[in-house]
């Protein structure tokens, strides 16, 4: 199994063009920030100290969500290749077991996953310095790497779940076109959840994913709204959590962070579990 991931990573990783296509969503949403984004969620917050820290901060969390769903697509595009190939059939008829040809797979996809979204914390917590930001607490820090190890694991089911109805590489380029267009909207980027009509916030809050951005906003915005919101009436500060998916509500009910947690560990189960009754399905 080891093996296999090994092997894996140095596919992934040789291949320049598929690192970069892993990443593509999170181009298109910092370009849209750039343009768009930045400057008209701080015009409607206008008059709010550290508001550049308090809105790239969002923007970082956000983007970490992401990551953990694009660079793990990108990953599992080895085993639809590999697949295509026929190199799968190949492994199957070695000695090799198919739990852990499969889990060499997982590991190496949930590897990619954890290591392009530190690299993209990092850079993300370079900028926020660069531009009168601080740096996250050692604390905070340690809570955001564990809850992208989370989101990780809940993304990396979902696409493996996918995964296992690909058959060719074409199928999952366009699989991957449109899940990297949608993903961005899922997660609350885009348009903040709070702008958008109540049958649309459903389904952003419905979509297991959807809950690591909210954590780790938690997390990463906890210091950016103490600076922008001193002195302010806690309703202001409410207010904004609810408008820009900080704090997610079902009806009267506010989501905890627990609960969070707990939607995003039982959707890695839930599609681990899936992707294992497909594949052993079809090896029928």
């Amino acid at each position: 199994m080891i093996a296999i991931a090994k092997r894996n990573l140095k596919i992934f990783f040789r291949d320049r063009a598929a690192v970069l296509f892993s990443l593509l969503a999170v181009f298109i949403i910092l370009g849209l920030y750039v343009i768009f984004l930045a400057d008209n969620i701080a015009n409607g917050l206008s008059g709010i100290p550290g508001v550049k820290f308090l809105i790239n901060s969002w923007i970082l969390a956000g983007i970490l969500a992401v990551t953990s769903v694009t660079s793990t697509m990108g990953a599992f595009g080895i085993m639809v290749e590999d697949r295509s190939r026929k190199i799968l059939k190949d492994f199957t008829t070695s000695p090799l077991r198919r739990a852990k040809l499969t889990g060499g797979y997982i590991l190496s996809a949930c590897a990619v996953g954890i290591i392009m979204s530190i690299a993209t914390l990092l850079l993300g917590e370079g900028y926020l310095l660069l531009f009168d930001g601080e740096l996250l607490p050692w604390a905070s820090l340690l809570k955001v790497l564990g809850l992208i190890v989370l989101a990780v694991l809940a993304s990396s089911s979902i696409i493996f779940f996918i995964t296992t109805f690909m058959r060719s590489s074409n199928a999952f380029s366009a699989a991957s076109t449109v899940i990297g267009t949608l993903i961005g909207f899922l997660t609350g980027i885009y348009v903040p959840v709070g702008s958008l009509p109540d049958g649309v916030q459903w389904v952003i809050k419905l979509f297991p994913i959807s809950h690591a951005g909210v954590l780790i906003r938690n997390v990463m915005l906890e210091r950016p709204m103490e600076i922008s919101f001193a002195g302010a009436p806690a309703e202001a500060m409410d207010q904004f959590q609810q408008n820009m998916g900080v704090v997610y509500h079902y009806g009267d009910y506010t989501v905890q962070s627990w609960l969070s947690i707990v939607i995003l560990l039982g959707t890695a189960f839930l599609f681990f579990g899936l992707s294992m009754l497909n594949l052993s399905r079809k090896s029928k």
